[in-house]
Order: C-alpha cells, then structure tokens, then sequence
C-alpha cells in the first residue's frame, strides 16, 4: 500500500471514529436532557411508590421489631432528599415503619419511620428523639417538602387550625387537633424537646428551606385500633 493510500485510510479512520465518538455524545447529552427534564417527576413517583408499599406492607409484628431497633437522630446527618437515596430506599427497603399518621383534610397518608435516615426521609415522616412514645408528651415528627401536593410533607402546608391529626402504632389510635400552626426559624428546637402535655408536632420546610412550618396538636382521644378505624390511614 502505498503512502498516499495509507494517509486517505488513516484519515477515513480518524474520521470514523471522530463520528463515532460525537454520536456517543450526543447521545450521552440526549439522555442527561431527559434525566434532567423529568427529574422531578420521578423522583416524585418513586417517593410515591416508597410510602404506598410501606403503608400497605405494616403490621403490628414489624410494627413491634421495627420499635427494637437503633434509629438515627443525628440532625446534621440529615440532607436534602434526590433521586438516588429515593432509589436506594425504594431497593434497600430499610426505612423501619413504625406505624403511620393520617391527616384527611389535607391528603397526607404517610408511614411514620424510626429516625432521620434518609431511607426514613425518603419514604415517609421520621420520628426526632429517641425516647419519644406515641400518645405520651411530645411526639414529634419531621418530613421532606415535596413541590408535588400528596408526596411527604408537602401537606402540611395546607393545614388549618382545628383539623384532625390522627397516629397510629396498629394497636390504638391517638386522634390530635391541630392548635398551632406557624413559621419558625430552622434552629427551633424546643419544638423537638418532650413535654408535659400529650401533643404531636410537625415539621417541613418552609420558604424555599429557610424557614420550617411548625404544626401542633392536641390529644384529645385515644381508641383501640380496629379495622374501622384504622381504615383512615388507607393502609390496604
């Protein structure tokens, strides 16, 4: 072969090759688009998915196993929720429910989480001391503000003073009405702290994340948990 036809191959070979690799690209930045139009939505969905299959999947024996293990309260653990820990979450299913919360007025039907990991995050609201007993003081929750209405915390937004609040740990049901219900700055944490009175308090982001909405209730019915009643936190 001579040295002109070799130059003409190598050329047609740098040229292929150079095709090549701008397909792949181009195909590489076609899929980035996508993932990065439809992030949200999936993201989204999958969440939607995590507190779905959680809510159905509780009973009191998981309910009782889940109440035995070690949650994690550290708070400057906790980050901003995305795809991948929804993802991970959604495969590692190791979010711990230990009963659920029901606010009807304003569609929230969430399992409640031992801890503030973000497979709790990711799945439903997350409870914020370690000693904290359902029906007793303080019981405070914590929650991801989702932009989708329905999805986490994104509800609570929506509460008004005098709504119903209802937990559940599927052996009673503790019904609460809401009697505060405002905007507080992130460091806050008296609202964590336990006290005398038998109240639940929820917390999500406010404002873009700056600040945090705050809602309380007050107990004011406790009952043995029955199919009835149990049938307004939509676990089936």
């Amino acid at each position: 072969m001579t040295d002109v036809k070799k130059e003409k191959l190598n050329k047609k070979t740098k040229a292929s090759k150079k095709t090549v690799f701008l397909r792949v690209l181009a195909v590489i930045l076609f899929i980035v688009g996508i993932i990065l139009v439809f992030n949200g939505p999936i993201q989204e969905y999958f969440v939607k998915q995590n507190q779905t299959s959680t809510l159905q999947g509780l009973t009191k024996k998981k309910v009782a196993a889940n109440q035995k293990k070690k949650g994690m309260f550290d708070y400057s653990k906790v980050q901003d929720i995305d795809i991948a820990k929804v993802t991970r979450s959604r495969v590692k299913n190791t979010s711990n429910a230990i009963g659920a919360i029901a606010i009807p007025k304003v569609n929230l039907y969430l399992p409640i989480l031992l801890g503030l990991s973000d497979d709790s995050l990711s799945t439903g609201a997350g409870t914020m001391r370690e000693d904290q007993v359902m029906g007793q003081g303080n019981y405070p929750l914590a929650g991801h503000y989702m932009t989708a209405k329905g999805v986490l915390f994104s509800p609570i937004e929506d509460t008004k003073i005098g709504q119903k609040v209802y937990l559940t740990d599927l052996k009673k049901v503790y019904v609460y009405r809401i009697y505060m219900k405002r905007v507080v700055d992130p460091t806050a944490v008296w609202l964590v702290n336990n006290t005398k009175k038998k109240i639940v308090t929820l917390i999500t982001c406010a404002d873009g994340g700056i600040n945090r909405w705050a809602v309380r209730g007050k107990l004011i019915h406790t009952k043995k948990a029955t199919t009835k009643n149990l049938s307004v936190f939509k676990l089936k």
